[in-house]
């Protein structure tokens, strides 16, 4: 199988069931974030963290290429059967998030991102993760989507910012307070 297929030369790309769109349209701009973010798990995954956390970045991966597979599919011309997104998904989220906050000191300042260089990478994740859910929701007002994947997606950046600080906590380095300027 070659990797080029040369119709998406003219800027045009199919959705899954073979409607042909523009390369921007805001569903290929939705699930291209999502790849994005994918990325960026893997990143986090590959650096020096507790195996727990890489089993459950690797888990969240699968999830992404899930919602990712769904977006990219015109909801009116495919019958393809695929791959989805479950409550059990956001679930694991929040316990993984209430596991963590358990461990953390408790937050009373905002803080600026940073850290550590997984800590950073994180941050950065969840930036993009809220741009995905910003293009999402804006889908969503457009052509609905399920609500379980603004749940999940919603979710996965709190998780991102409390992984965040998970990390500076587990590696023994301090979160920078953000403190206003007079």
């Amino acid at each position: 199988m070659k990797i080029y297929t040369k119709t998406g030369d003219q800027g045009q790309t199919s959705l899954i069931g073979g409607t042909r769109v523009p390369k921007h349209h805001l569903r290929i701009e939705a699930y291209g974030t999502l790849d994005e973010l994918n990325s960026w798990l893997g990143l986090i995954r590959d650096q020096d963290i507790n195996e727990t956390h890489k089993i459950v970045l690797t888990d969240l991966q699968h999830a992404i290429f899930c919602l990712g597979s769904q977006l990219a599919a015109d909801p009116e011309a495919s019958k393809m059967k695929l791959p989805d997104v479950k409550q059990e998904d956001v679930q694991m989220l929040e316990n993984q998030i209430d596991w963590m906050n358990e461990r953390l000191p408790e937050l009373k300042n905002f803080i600026l991102p940073g850290g550590n260089t997984p800590a950073s990478y994180c941050h950065v994740a969840r930036c993009v993760c809220r741009r995905a859910e910003r293009l999402m929701t804006e889908l969503h007002e457009h052509q609905p989507i399920q609500l379980l994947y603004l749940s999940f997606i919603n979710r996965l950046s709190d998780y991102l910012f409390t992984l965040a600080r998970k990390l500076c906590y587990e590696h023994n380095n301090e979160e920078i307070l953000w403190k206003t300027r007079p």
